[in-house]
């Protein structure tokens, strides 16, 4: 038996030639050989020992050996996290075999990795299967458009209130971002509301068949609490707010016997003609059961499908809406003299949405709005700045992110 050469300790002194390269492979692929011997055949500290010497040798191998190493590594069930991680990191050729497949990463290897490699490994991360929110919220913080589109587009991705919000802010100002977030599970009536005021009419009437719907259970179980409150003098604001929001009648019948122009209808024909004025916008928000802010803001609104809630919700008939436009200034025929294709496209809104339903969609702007409208609020809103739910509450941020927008020249 011819006996084995003995090691020689030294330094090389010559860079290795093609006989030594072949033997990296090898000693390469035998050393992933022993890590993939199942569990029950191989002690776990002799699997590190093999792991950790295979970590060395990469470290100095060529990008193909270590793509194949990653790619025999990601499938096994035992296969050591420190090799995984180390091969998440390198370049996207090696790295994306295993921020895709691998199983064995913990959320905490991979929000290490999230936060040392490049957009591009983020971009791969956000494509695996299952992504716990722990992770989206790490990868949504850097603010990477493709990142985030990858994850919104991931029905596997789950995302937390957190990342919902900093997505919600983004999409001011990243349209696309709006039409991925309707398609999501996680999406709450206050996110979509919410987004509606920066959405193009097609995504606009989207949002509002998803999130316009009756009330019925909530006037219901609440409609005992309304003569009681009555009878305390509504003392407490917050209840008189929330109870607001669940009334089933939405004009104010107070306001309109206040009121000179004797109701909504006889409000709105004036405005037809005169135009709408401060005065005229405020009379038309306390009559229809809502604050001037909320009423200033539909009533200014570009696009217009908030108009058709209001006339909806408001119980006015289908011809209002093309009042309001004029009263507007803007065009309600063709320069064919036809209906305006703005005000069919306000009018289809109107049509499609029941009243109780666009009741629900008005009330829901008013409260979030205006509840919350106080004066550090403002100040937020003023400086540009998103106030924090935990101190303000949700109709806080809710008022920050719409009347703080600023739509792009290029979205009119």
């Amino acid at each position: 038996m011819q006996a084995q050469a003995a090691l020689e300790l030294t330094e090389a002194t010559q860079a290795p030639g093609p006989e030594m390269d072949t033997i990296r492979r090898q000693l390469a692929k035998r050393l992933a050989d022993v890590i993939c011997i199942p569990e029950s055949q191989l002690a776990p500290q002799e699997r590190h020992m093999a792991g950790d010497v295979l970590v060395e040798l990469l470290r100095e191998a060529d990008i193909e050996l270590r793509e194949r190493v990653a790619k025999r590594l990601v499938m096994l069930n035992e296969a050591p996290r420190t090799i995984l991680v180390i091969l998440a990191k390198h370049d996207l050729q090696v790295a994306r075999h295993i921020l895709e497949n691998s199983k064995n990463l913990t959320d905490s290897d991979l929000i290490q990795i999230a936060r040392k490699v490049s957009k591009d490994h983020r971009k791969v991360l956000a494509q695996r299967r299952n992504i716990t929110d722990a992770v989206v919220d790490v990868l949504v913080e850097f603010l990477e458009e493709d990142v985030v589109e990858t994850l919104l587009q991931n029905s596997g991705a789950c995302f937390s209130e957190t990342a919902l919000q900093r997505i919600l802010r983004m999409s001011r100002n990243h349209h696309r971002y709006v039409e991925l977030l309707i398609g999501r599970v996680e999406l709450r009536p206050s996110h979509g509301l919410t987004m509606f005021w920066w959405s193009k009419p097609d995504i606009r009437r989207k949002i509002l068949k998803r999130f316009s719907i009756a009330r019925t259970v909530l006037q219901d179980s609440c409609a005992d609490l309304y003569p009681r409150a009555a009878a305390s003098g509504w003392a407490d604001p917050s209840v008189r707010k929330a109870l607001q929001f669940i009334e089933r009648r939405q004009r104010n019948r107070a306001a309109m016997d206040r009121s000179e122009y004797e109701g909504l209808e006889n409000v709105l024909e004036t405005a037809e003609i005169q135009g709408l004025t401060r005065e005229i916008t405020q009379e038309i928000s306390y009559m229809a059961g809502i604050k001037p802010a909320t009423g200033a803001q539909i009533l200014t609104d570009k696009s217009g499908e908030a108009i058709a809630i209001l006339c909806k919700a408001a119980g006015l008939k289908r011809d209002y809406v093309t009042k309001i436009w004029k009263a507007l200034k803007r065009a309600t025929v063709d320069v064919d003299g036809n209906q305006h294709p703005d005000v069919d496209r306000l009018i289809a809104v109107y049509d499609e949405i029941s009243t109780d339903k666009a009741q629900t969609v008005l009330r829901y702007w008013n409260w979030s709005l205006t509840s919350s409208l106080n004066a550090d609020v403002l100040r937020h809103i003023k400086d540009g700045v998103i106030p924090r739910e935990e101190d303000y509450g949700a109709a806080a941020i809710t008022a920050a992110l719409v009347f703080g927008y600023k739509p792009n020249p290029s979205d009119s």
